[in-house]
């Protein structure tokens, strides 16, 4: 496809919506398409592509074009990152930026500042630089500047994976078993999967492999009562619904019925019926604390930087500020807190979040347990083992895209002591 003016002055005033930073990027980019309804399939992915392919290279653009301004920023990535022709862009753009797109292309990065190579603030490398040397961030900031995969979860209340592989196959889509998750499948390449006979049916759902290993973490039986602590759409919900063979209750508890809204129509095409979506309106409301004692088990994917997300959300990195991460440590906190009230003696919580930052992670854990010593911390790896899953990080879960090739995820199973 020959790049068209109209697709270069669409993806500027997309970039420049999204530089306003008053939302994620993946949403203020449906509303820009909402408003612009005539543009095609071609010219959608095109400025979606661009738009995100700036903000993964941010701060590689802003060094070398010296500004911040969209149209810059654009020009210097299809030309530097997209590997567009200066030929393709010629009749677009002016004498001056042609020369200043050649010396663009000509530029070496490898020798530019660390924030620079890793496309990572300066306030995020000094957090990380207290545990990892310069280079595994390094490694780090690459693996994160990768566009990630689409992975999918099969629903195996109602399909296996192999039938699902087969189907997949005919219909001409590449696609394998994932490395981890024995029900997650990874398409070779991106596609409107939403449309496809499997999804529409409910067989498969979206879901990245990293997300998938949280349920093998809590491993919810039949017939138990779980909770969902922060269920958002309520993608790790429905799939403990699978494993649980739809029985038992799963009560899928958030604080946004906006997001709780977007699980209704996934629940329908799931075929679950222990699944029982519950807005409340912080961590101590009452529906909570009717359920005090009661729960066996409990997953805490707590709100959190969203670092580990930077594949799919490079603007985090633009939008996360050290106090941002301050204010999440303390929701994050709270509901621990707040969570393991819920479980009955012998029950097991599970507490997650998307971000690579110790204090996020490993540090709440420390706290958490420091205060509340009938709980003990299970290890991860012993867990998989039981379920002849190969992997293992150690006693916390802690996957990293370019190890993993997942979000890099954290996680920590803990158990509250039995009364005998």
């Amino acid at each position: 496809m020959r790049l068209a003016l109209y697709q270069l002055d669409m993806a500027i005033a997309a970039l420049r919506a999204v530089q306003q930073l008053k939302g994620p990027a993946d949403g203020v980019l449906r509303n820009f398409f909402r408003e612009n309804n005539k543009l095609g399939v071609n010219d959608r992915t095109f400025i979606a592509d661009t738009v995100f392919g700036v903000l993964r290279h941010f701060f590689s653009l802003k060094y070398i074009t010296g500004t911040t301004i969209p149209r810059p920023l654009i020009l210097a990535y299809l030309a530097k990152f997209r590997g567009i022709n200066l030929r393709e862009l010629k009749p677009f753009i002016t004498e001056t930026e042609i020369k200043q797109l050649i010396k663009t292309k000509e530029m070496e990065l490898d020798s530019l500042p660390l924030t620079i190579r890793t496309e990572f603030p300066e306030w995020l490398i000094e957090k990380v630089q207290a545990k990892m040397s310069d280079m595994n961030i390094l490694a780090l900031g690459l693996s994160f500047q990768e566009q990630a995969s689409l992975d999918l979860r099969v629903n195996t209340l109602i399909a296996n994976r192999n039938d699902v592989l087969a189907r997949l196959s005919k219909d001409g889509i590449d696609a394998s078993a994932t490395s981890y998750s024995p029900i997650g499948i990874r398409l070779v390449r991106k596609l409107t999967i939403q449309s496809h006979e499997m999804f529409i049916t409910g067989n498969i759902e979206i879901q990245d492999e990293g997300s998938q290993l949280l349920g093998y973490l809590l491993q919810p039986k039949r017939g138990e009562i779980v909770v969902d602590f922060c269920a958002g759409a309520g993608g790790k919900a429905l799939m403990m619904g699978a494993l649980m063979g739809s029985k038992g209750r799963i009560y899928a508890f958030d604080v946004s019925e906006r997001r709780l809204n977007r699980l209704k129509p996934r629940l329908k095409r799931s075929g679950l019926s222990n699944l029982f979506p519950r807005w409340i309106s912080n961590e101590n409301d009452v529906k909570v604390k009717r359920l005090a004692g009661k729960v066996d088990r409990v997953i805490v994917d707590a709100p959190c930087s969203g670092l580990g997300t930077l594949r799919r959300n490079p603007d985090i990195k633009l939008r996360q500020t050290p106090e941002s991460i301050e204010e999440a440590k303390r929701g994050q906190e709270a509901i621990l807190v707040s969570a393991a009230k819920l479980l009955k003696p012998g029950g097991r919580l599970v507490y997650a979040t998307c971000s690579f930052l110790p204090e996020e992670n490993q540090e709440i854990i420390e706290n958490f347990l420091a205060a509340h010593t009938k709980f003990t911390l299970l290890n991860c790896a012993e867990l998989f083992m039981q379920q002849k899953i190969p992997l293992d990080t150690g006693m916390f879960l802690q996957l990293y895209p370019g190890e993993h090739n997942t979000d890099s995820f954290f996680a920590a199973a803990l158990m509250l002591a039995r009364n005998d």
